[in-house]
C-alpha cells in the first residue's frame, strides 16, 4: 500500500504506440515537442512523464539514438522531472531490442510488463475489431527485463492489466532481485485487459506486497474514474494523451498538461496535494541521477 497519503504522484504519459496527431494534434513526435509538452506537464503539477519514442512521421521507434534524443531533450528543458521510458515499444519488436534501448539510455524508471495478452482496438459501441495483435511478455522476459533494470539502477514500474500480472510478478519476485518498494501500475480499459471496476481495483490493491506503491491509468473513458479511485485509495495517478485524447467533459485535450490540471483538481477535492519530483523519488525509491 502507498505509505504517503498526503502527496500524490501525477504522471503524464505523453504519447503511446497507438495515438497520433490525426486524433489529437498535441501528440508529440519530435524531441522538441516531447520536451515542450513535458515542461508544460511539470508546470501543471506532474512529477513524472512516461515516454514512447516516435520518429518524425509519428511511428513508434526503439532506435536508441532517437530514444536518447527524446529523453535528453526532456531532461535538458526540465531537469527536475522523472522520465519513465517504455520497454513495450510496440507489438512485434524483439525482446532484445525492447530492453536494449532502456539499458542504453538508463532512465530513472522504465515500464515492466507482466503477461502475454491480446492487445487490440475494438469499437466499444459495435464490437467491431479495428486492430488485433498479441503483446508478448513471457516469464523469461519479466525476469530478464526486471533483473537488468535493477542491476542498472533503473526502477521498474510493474504494469498489471489484471490480477494475473500481480501474481506473475510475485512468482518471479521470489528470486529476490526486485528492490523495495515495488511500484505497480494498474492499466484499465485495454481491449485484451480488463475494464475498470471498483471492486476489481480494490482486490488488486489488497493483493500487493506490503510496502508497495501503486499508480493507475485508464484508456479512454476509463481514465478519470480509474485515477480518481487510485487517489481515493492512497495511490497515484497517470493521465496523458497515450491513454485518452479527451477531457472528462468530452472536449479534445489541448495536451497532456490539461489532463494533469484535471488530476490536480481531483486530488485537491480528495484532500491530497501533488508530489514534487524529489518527493516522488523518495516515495518510489528512485535514486537521484
Amino acid at each position: 500500500m502507498a505509505e504517503n497519503k498526503e502527496k500524490v504522484i501525477i504522471c503524464a504519459a505523453l504519447a503511446g504506440a497507438l495515438t497520433f496527431k490525426h486524433q489529437n494534434p498535441a501528440v508529440p513526435y519530435t524531441p522538441e515537442e516531447f520536451a515542450r509538452e513535458a515542461a508544460r506537464c511539470f508546470a501543471a503539477g506532474a512529477a513524472m512523464v512516461h515516454v514512447h519514442a516516435r520518429d518524425d512521421s509519428g511511428m513508434p521507434t526503439h532506435d536508441i539514438d532517437r530514444v536518447r534524443a527524446i529523453h535528453d531533450a526532456i531532461k535538458e528543458k526540465t531537469p527536475e522531472l522523472i522520465v519513465n521510458l517504455t520497454s513495450a515499444v510496440g507489438v512485434g519488436v524483439k525482446a532484445e531490442e525492447r530492453i536494449a534501448q532502456i539499458l542504453a539510455v538508463k532512465p530513472a524508471m522504465a515500464s515492466l510488463n507482466t503477461n502475454t495478452m491480446n492487445f487490440s482496438l475494438v469499437d466499444r459501441s459495435t464490437g467491431a475489431i479495428l486492430y488485433d495483435a498479441v503483446f508478448e511478455n513471457t516469464f523469461t522476459m519479466l525476469q530478464d527485463f526486471g533483473r537488468a533494470m535493477e542491476e542498472n539502477d533503473i526502477k521498474p514500474e510493474i504494469e498489471c492489466y489484471d490480477m494475473g500480472g500481480i501474481d506473475n510478478t510475485l512468482l518471479v519476485a521470489k528470486q529476490g532481485f526486485f528492490s523495495k518498494p515495488m511500484n505497480f501500475n494498474f492499466v484499465w480499459g485495454v481491449a485484451g485487459g480488463q475494464r475498470f471496476r471498483p471492486e476489481a481495483f480494490i482486490a488488486m490493491v489488497h493483493a500487493l506486497p506490503e510496502g508497495s506503491t501503486f499508480t493507475t491509468c485508464g484508456v479512454g473513458i476509463d481514465q478519470f474514474p480509474a485515477v480518481t479511485m487510485s487517489c481515493l485509495m492512497g495511490g497515484h495517478m497517470r493521465v496523458g494523451l497515450e491513454d485518452n485524447i479527451r477531457l472528462p467533459n468530452g472536449e479534445l485535450a489541448k495536451g497532456s498538461w490539461e489532463q494533469v490540471l484535471w488530476a490536480v483538481k481531483i486530488a485537491s477535492a480528495l484532500g491530497r496535494e501533488p508530489a514534487g519530483p524529489d518527493e516522488a523519488r523518495r516515495i518510489l525509491g528512485i535514486r537521484q541521477k
